[in-house]
């Protein structure tokens, strides 16, 4: 594995660092400040899509699509797009100024690998172009979701349509004004095998039917605009073309849509361990206590050097995970993936701990990033499956290895 980044990506890396430099820090605090109202809450910050342009015009747009996705990806691999992740994930709302934003990308992916012409004229492209925002509606309250075959919301065959019951909560990017799509998935068919049971199905958001039940916080974050809501849909009713790929193909869709959005996650996580590391170093060196400034306890000391240590094995590892799904695939990958999920929420959460410890008071209020990334990094250890679920697979597939009794 050769992990140093080509004259490309140190490039584009440079390209990402002064577009942050230029447009996004200068303004963080004014759009975290915008982004926080309550009186502005599900509004988008009306500088937005200036910034977006701006992305556009320096060529750092939908960096994410792998390239073997042809003409609509910049040509990235998911090694070389990790270190551009890392970046985004400095800032919390920057990823949507570069088109790499979730659940988005999600989508995005869905609709390029599995989308019918149509539903790609319809929908991925103005999604690729930044023209409207999407959710994806999977996880449901009345049952254990991280295992999604216990989904219950019906998809079911009515002639030309398929007609939608269900309740989901979650639903990630739907409560941003300019979400206008939905993918839902459900069941077509309870009496399938097990995982044949499920479809996904594109609903669109102004769908007779579709009803918003509430926004969901996180530790008190709404994470506004894009937000998470608990839907309700009843009776509604989509074309039979709106359906992805085909009836019993769900869980297939789900699984090759989680891979790549899971290393994502953990790109983005390292990003906030790193500027956490970098904030509390910062503070480290200014703040006086008992005659000393911090940095010259030992104790302060250790907490530094054992957050870099933890930063940089997660940032080994994440790397040999996207290097492997470049070389042999997701389906291949699936340990590595498992692992970096189950080890990257865990690591930034020490990291920002520490950072906060560090900050004293202010580390815990409104005037660091350092209490909205804690919550993010706590929130990634059930998003995408919980640490349970990764360790049970990863668990199985390491003693399948070892063993001669395999299961």
């Amino acid at each position: 594995m050769n992990f140093e980044y080509s004259e490309k990506i140190i490039t584009l890396q440079k390209k990402i660092n002064t577009f942050f430099e230029e447009h996004i820090l200068p303004i963080e605090d004014h759009v975290t400040t915008f982004n926080y109202s309550a009186e502005n809450r599900w509004k988008r910050w009306p500088g937005i899509e200036d910034l977006k342009e701006k992305a556009k015009e320096a060529e750092l747009w939908n960096l994410f699509l792998h390239k073997s996705y042809g003409e609509l990806s910049p040509g990235l691999t998911n090694l070389e797009y990790a270190p551009l992740a890392e970046i985004m994930g400095r800032v919390l709302w920057s990823s949507e100024v570069f088109n790499c934003n979730a659940p988005d990308t999600g989508n995005m992916e869905v609709l390029a690998k599995y989308g019918s012409p149509l539903q790609q004229e319809q929908w991925l492209k103005p999604l690729m172009n930044g023209d409207i925002r999407s959710a994806f509606l999977m996880t449901e309250p009345q049952v254990a979701s991280s295992d999604a075959t216990n989904i219950e919301t019906s998809i079911i065959r009515d002639g030309d349509d398929y007609i939608i019951n269900g309740r989901k909560w979650w639903s990630s990017g739907a409560m941003d004004p300019h979400c206008k799509i939905a993918i839902v998935m459900g069941k077509t068919d309870p009496n399938a095998p097990r995982h044949q049971q499920q479809s996904m199905v594109l609903v669109p958001m102004d769908t007779p039917g579709l009803k918003i039940i509430r926004p969901l916080s996180v530790f008190g974050f709404y994470d506004s605009p894009e937000g998470h809501a608990e839907i309700v849909l009843e009776n509604v009713r989509v074309p039979k073309e709106n359906l992805i790929l085909g009836e019993g193909r769900g869980f297939e869709i789900a699984q090759g849509r989680l891979g790549p959005g899971r290393i994502h996650h953990c790109m983005r996580l390292i990003g906030m361990s790193q500027r956490s590391l970098e904030l509390m170093s910062q503070r480290a060196s200014e703040r006086i206590a008992f005659g000393k400034t911090f940095k010259d306890y030992s104790s302060i000391r250790q907490e530094i050097a054992q957050s870099q240590c933890d930063i940089e094995q997660a940032r080994l590892l994440t790397l040999s995970a996207a290097d492997k799904m470049d070389k042999k695939g997701n389906k291949a990958s699936k340990d590595l993936i498992a692992m970096i999920k189950i080890v990257a929420p865990k690591m930034a959460l020490n990291v920002i701990d520490r950072a906060i410890q560090i900050h004293g008071g202010k580390g815990v209020g409104p005037d660091t990033p350092l209490s909205h990334f804690f919550v993010a990094a706590r929130m990634l250890r059930l998003a995408d499956g919980p640490d349970e679920v990764h360790m049970y697979q990863l668990g199985k597939s390491v003693i399948n290895a070892y063993s001669k009794n395999k299961t």
